[in-house]
């Protein structure tokens, strides 16, 4: 998330405090703010200003609960955390905020202990639920080679020569790592079988889940492979013990629905007029390599390289029904306003987005690193057809929202081939050990509203005859940035979904090229282009 640059007057010190903050920003997408032990802003929900000027550095932070502003009198990282010595206004006593990568700020004998207490809740509930067959080997010792982590419990359930392989996650974890379970299950129950040394037969598998967090789980556990193994998902209670079978369905409870396809080029016209203002605004070499796409019916953003640096709102004038132009820049939490007050600011901005946000820039450089997954969005969103012989001149849809239940997802690209048949594209730019069931989530979302009429009835793909086939799903990330276990999650997904494993060459800033694709129907296929 970019920040608003520093002030060319700031003091040198200043200014290597902003620096130092915003790349621990840019580095970590989804870090906190932490005062004693005590969350006090998630940066995915909050919004965060850097500045540096005047001869020092202020940290302004708010949400819909609180407000804090503070001077950075220093910062000093301290393993995955950057410890941050802040002061009141008016105060010289100093206060200390810790910035840390992940909202789990509990320390790591808290969460030692909390997963140990869940480990012997789950052997007693397994237990008492299967009473003919034995618990055993549950651990949950970190195993990097292997990819497991603590946060998941995993063991066996034996009878004889007969076994099941075992996994469950506990209430107090993050939502994110109670949603990777069914992943790490998967990884489990093939080195359960690989290492039995032929002495056991594993049935398949068996995921627990705290109680009402089965959702997610419920839908992507019915595309799993029943010819390799038997799936089954359970809740446990913590209050009292209990496991509790869960139903397995292709669509669960999950309600789908769709934001309506706006019309880009009215968006335009509406917002006409702070556009053309913005346009006037910008370095001429900046202004050509951006690309200026409406988002929604009323907001058309200005990025470069998939990084969107400024925006145009429409907004109710306050105290009148018509309408007028908000500019700003900067993005997520650092968004900010374009007034009297802040030009210098977006001055200096567009300035380090020229010299940061190019292929031959600096991979050092924050701007650079920011939001890898757009950039490469950006790129293949030009010529889809480097990727797909039968994609290319279709509408492309950019982070569609859809909507599950409570969850919002944002869709990456969603096009149509020449034939009409729907494709689904997640991209990774770095590795992601759940890409596959990620993906599997938003390819079930589409093929939902597809079978039930919902995409062109909300605007989508007008004029064009959908194909009846279900979509295919394209998992692309460049070669070195896929993660080794994506292969074997792959090879576990049920044959209905016809996905295919898209590799990119290194340097696909530069040069997007397929250089390994592999298929469900095949090993490996490599790239003629």
């Amino acid at each position: 998330m970019p920040v608003p640059p520093a002030n060319k007057a700031a003091a040198p010190d200043a200014v290597k405090l902003a620096r130092s903050l915003e790349e621990f920003l840019a580095a970590h997408p989804h870090a906190a703010i932490v005062e004693d032990g005590r969350l006090l802003f998630d940066l995915r929900l909050a919004r965060c200003s850097i500045t540096a000027e005047h001869g020092r550095c202020l940290l302004h932070l708010w949400s819909e609960e609180r407000n804090l502003v503070r001077t950075v009198a220093a910062v000093e990282p301290r393993r995955e955390t950057l410890r941050i010595e802040t002061r009141r206004f008016g105060q010289t006593k100093p206060q200390t905020l810790t910035l840390v990568p992940d909202p789990d700020c509990r320390t790591p004998t808290a969460r030692d202990t909390a997963r140990k207490r869940y480990q012997r809740a789950l052997e007693q509930a397994l237990a008492a639920a299967f009473p003919d067959w034995k618990v055993e080997s549950f651990r949950s010792a970190m195993d990097m080679e292997n990819s497991f982590g603590p946060a998941y419990a995993r063991g066996v359930l034996s009878r004889g020569r007969a076994g099941w392989a075992v996994i469950g996650v506990g209430p107090e974890e993050p939502p994110a790592v109670v949603e990777g379970v069914l992943t790490l299950g998967i990884l489990w129950l093939a080195y359960c079988r690989e290492h039995g040394d032929g002495r056991r037969v594993f049935h398949g598998l068996r995921v627990v889940m705290p109680r009402g967090c089965a959702a997610v789980a419920q839908v992507r556990m019915a595309w799993l492979n029943a010819e390799l193994a038997q799936w089954e998902l359970y809740e446990l209670d913590a209050a009292t013990g209990e496991l509790t079978s869960c139903a397995v369905a292709d669509t669960g409870n999950l309600t789908v629905q769709l934001a309506h396809c706006f019309d880009p080029q009215a968006a335009l016209e509406r917002c006409a007029t702070g556009v053309s203002h913005l346009r006037s605004a910008l370095p001429p070499e900046l202004l050509a390599a951006s690309e200026i796409r409406p988002r929604s019916a009323t907001e058309v953003a200005f990025s470069l390289h998939g990084l969107e640096y400024a925006r145009v709102r429409q907004r109710l004038t306050p105290g009148w029904f018509t309408r007028q132009d908000e500019i700003t820049f900067g993005a997520g939490p650092s968004e900010t306003l374009i007034d009297d007050t802040t030009d210098d600011m977006f001055l200096d901005l567009m300035d380090r987005l020229l010299q940061g946000r190019h292929a031959a820039s600096s991979t050092r450089d924050p701007l650079y690193r920011l939001q890898p997954e757009r950039w490469l969005e950006s790129v293949l969103r030009r010529d889809l057809s480097v990727l797909h012989a039968g994609l290319g001149g279709a509408p492309v849809y950019s982070q569609v929202p859809a909507f599950a239940s409570a969850s919002r997802t944002l869709l990456d690209l969603l096009t149509v081939t020449q034939q009409g048949r729907l494709a689904v594209l997640e991209l990774k730019a770095d590795d992601d050990l759940h890409l596959p069931l990620q993906a599997l989530d938003y390819w079930g979302r589409v093929r939902m509203l597809h079978r039930a009429g919902g995409l062109q009835r909300n605007g989508y793909f007008p004029g064009i005859e959908l194909s009846a086939e279900d979509p295919l799903l394209l998992l692309v990330a460049p070669a070195l940035r896929i993660h080794p276990a994506n292969e074997t999650v792959l090879r576990h997904l049920a044959p209905a979904v016809p996905w295919e494993l898209i590799a990119l060459d290194e340097h696909w800033r530069k040069e997007c090229r397929v250089v390994l694709r592999k298929r469900r129907e095949d090993r490996q296929v490599c790239s003629s282009r």
